[in-house]
């Protein structure tokens, strides 16, 4: 039986230029407007996206870097997603969004009060979608921890978030104009706090929530990553190949994870990244296939210079035809990312670093399984199986949060997905929570 899945957006680029370098930025938008984001939201909204989740970097990298990052806009410059998320707000009901927050960035009692007011503010709809960048550090005089040092620090500061959201207990707000008694300070948790990484006095000048926490995302895919997830979120953010098998074997892990952690495996939604490339015909599929398989130099720079700015690591400078030595990339970069430039090999040695960039820019055909170009019906197709030959909760498609491209993947996926009965007529109740927990 065909099952309904989840699906959600993640904004690529950030609160950065929508549309630069293509003929999108020609709409004239003002990236620094809020309309621009206002639009996009409430077309995601009309089609019945669950979930926002707004991309952030707070740096624009080591010096090295710095140009690269600046260039074409690719890594900046990005202003700051949690000031417009009560922009998305006002324009939309139902979607919840989810602003990249660097746990390094916000002291705990001020994120706790931030988020908390804007939970309330958003009728629960808020989200935060939790990293751990470590470059950032130096921008704050925060020490550079190692990768996983900076999840013990995430867990720290999130358990503390929490217990300050919930220093208010049931009986503390009392609301009684008969007694002229407003709150019970005796259910009010005065704790303190001294850890290895926070040290902070509660309670939250701050109410309960009427239906629940902010959602917790996180889109850690390391052994620590996933264990964190386990152990906190309410979403993955997953990125893995999607097949049946690999997307079995991914879920598997991070519900594996969330019992180890004292959880239920439902208690995680995991949504797999998915940039499909929908097109006319399947003689336009083989067309574009085709044209992919032997990109240009000027094509394989193009992405060794998008890669070198999720990588905060300049690959720009090396020779294309020598293997790329692994330890070019420090700790503080993602081990899911470099897992993305390897892609399905088994080494860097055997590879050139033209090889990987080359496969990087080539495309396949999603009805065969080697990549995601495909006509309408098989795009559909595809996110039909996977929900219901693997269980798939659903996906997070990702761009631009932009018209154009908001357009481009959902004027003719929404009504085929909403046929085949995978994708929601009608949001519920209980706000972004309330929206994972309706199927």
């Amino acid at each position: 039986m065909t099952r309904l899945q989840h699906f959600g957006w993640f904004f690529g680029r950030g609160f950065g230029p929508q549309g630069w370098g293509r003929p999108d930025y020609q709409w004239k938008y003002r990236w620094t407007s809020p309309k621009l984001y206002q639009q996009s939201v409430r077309e995601l909204e009309q089609a019945g996206l669950d979930l926002l989740i707004i991309e952030d970097a707070l740096s624009l990298g080591s010096p090295e870097t710095l140009d690269l990052r600046v260039r074409a806009a690719y890594g900046g410059p990005k202003l700051d997603p949690l000031l417009l998320t009560p922009y998305l707000f006002e324009a939309s009901s139902h979607i919840g969004i989810a602003p990249t927050i660097n746990a390094g960035a916000y002291p705990p009692y001020l994120a706790a009060r931030q988020f908390a007011t804007l939970q309330h503010l958003s009728d629960s709809r808020f989200g935060i979608n939790l990293v751990t960048d470590v470059k950032s550090a130096r921008h704050f005089g925060l020490e550079e921890l190692s990768h996983d040092g900076a999840y013990d620090r995430a867990e720290e500061w999130l358990t503390v978030v929490r217990r300050l959201w919930h220093s208010w207990d049931e009986g503390a707000l009392v609301e009684d104009a008969a007694t002229g008694r407003f709150a019970d300070a005796s259910h009010i948790d005065a704790f303190h706090h001294e850890g290895e990484y926070f040290t902070l006095d509660g309670p939250l000048n701050a109410v309960p929530f009427d239906a629940g926490d902010p959602l917790i995302v996180s889109p850690g895919g390391s052994g620590r990553g996933l264990s964190f997830a386990g152990g906190n979120s309410d979403v993955q953010l997953a990125l893995a190949p999607l097949t049946v098998e690999s997307v079995r074997a991914y879920r598997a892990k991070v519900h594996e994870a969330a019992v180890a952690r004292g959880r239920r495996a439902e208690d995680i939604k995991i949504l797999f990244v998915f940039k499909p490339e929908i097109v006319a015909s399947q003689e336009e599929v083989d067309r574009v296939v085709a044209a992919s398989l032997h990109p240009s130099d000027a094509e394989v720079r193009a992405v060794i210079a998008g890669q070198s700015s999720d990588l905060e690591t300049d690959l720009t400078i090396l020779d294309l035809d020598k293997p790329l030595d692994i330890s070019v990339f420090g700790q503080h970069v993602s081990q899911g990312t470099i897992k993305g430039l390897l892609g399905g090999s088994e080494s860097f040695e055997t590879q050139t670093l033209r090889d990987l960039a080359a496969r990087k820019a080539r495309k396949g055909r999603i009805a065969d399984g080697t990549g995601f170009v495909g006509t309408l019906e098989q795009v559909a197709d595809f996110i039909q199986a996977l929900g219901d030959d693997a269980d798939n909760d659903g996906f997070i498609f990702s761009g631009d949060l932009h018209p154009v491209t908001v357009h481009g993947y959902l004027d003719l996926l929404v009504p085929e997905l909403r046929k085949r009965g995978v994708l929601r007529r009608e949001y519920g109740t209980g706000g972004a929570r309330g929206n994972l927990l309706d199927f």
